[in-house]
């Protein structure tokens, strides 16, 4: 029987990266987003690359529990299983707290932990009882420390890690549990100029799209409880735990508050394109 790994976010620059690794390698793609026309043209991509690569698509809306639902009923209908969960889908909007409106509020909450609980929940649930299924969520380093100006991103980041390290207690000896936490990945324009804004820490803390799918693919194969992507970035998450938390959000407070990130439009349609 096929097995399928499933990736959400699949049309953004991560998303992509991951659905290019695996198709190199033969494997069996289920690719999911909001718009169903991105991923039909994805889906023909590959397949023109990567003739051998089996790829199936359907959208959802994260955000929608009813979708969620219907995806997985769906999939349940076609009799696919699923070895590999990769979920990519996020929010980054970056502002202050008072500038957020109550749909961007939910919004971001709704995919960045809601809706990775959910699908995690249900791959879990339909997965085979070998122990060889693999769930991979994309954290972030925002993770590290509570981040003023970026305080909702920062904190769904920090839940879902602690959601996928409690998880694999659970699951030990049934499914691999990884959070990665990458720094900046130089996907959209504006994740690009704001990692130039952040001058040297924005630079040394990046990686290359490629790179975070490579390095996140081996850290689930190894079953590892996280992975903070570069070396760098393992440095200053060390010496954040060391700095004083007043001091933190200093410094913090005066670099991120120069900035303002908002790529997701009203009508939300580039979730999937999380960086």
């Amino acid at each position: 029987m096929t097995r399928y790994t499933l990736i959400t976010g699949a049309c953004g620059g991560l998303g992509g990266a991951f659905t290019e690794l695996l198709a190199e390698r033969g494997e069996a793609l289920y690719l999911t987003g909001r718009s169903e026309a991105r991923l039909c043209a994805l889906a023909r991509k590959l397949k023109e690359k990567f003739p051998a690569c089996e790829v199936r698509t359907r959208a959802c809306d994260l955000t929608d529990s009813a979708q969620r639902t219907a995806f997985f009923a769906h999939t349940d209908g076609e009799g696919v299983v699923f070895q590999r969960l990769i979920y990519v889908a996020g929010v980054d909007t970056q502002m202050a707290t008072e500038r957020y409106t109550e749909e961007k509020l939910v919004m971001q909450t709704r995919v960045n932990l809601e809706g990775a609980v959910s699908f995690i929940r249900a791959t879990l649930a339909r997965a085979p009882l070998d122990g060889k299924t693999e769930i991979l969520a994309v954290g972030s380093m925002s993770a590290v420390t509570p981040m003023p100006y970026f305080a909702l991103y920062s904190a769904t980041k920090r839940a879902l890690a602690q959601f996928c390290e409690g998880l694999r207690t659970e699951m030990k000896g049934r499914a691999k549990v990884t959070c990665v936490w990458p720094g900046g990945i130089p996907t959209r324009e504006d994740i690009k100029q704001n990692i130039e804004e952040h001058g040297f820490w924005g630079k040394i803390s990046a990686k290359s799209p490629r790179e975070v799918a490579r390095i996140a693919l081996k850290a689930v194969r190894k079953n590892k409880r996280k992975k903070i992507v570069g070396f760098w970035n393992r440095v200053i998450s060390f010496f954040s735990a060391l700095a004083p938390a007043p001091l933190r959000m200093r410094f913090i407070a005066r670099r991120w508050r120069q900035t303002e990130k908002d790529a997701f439009s009203a009508d939300r349609e580039k979730i999937e394109e999380m960086g």
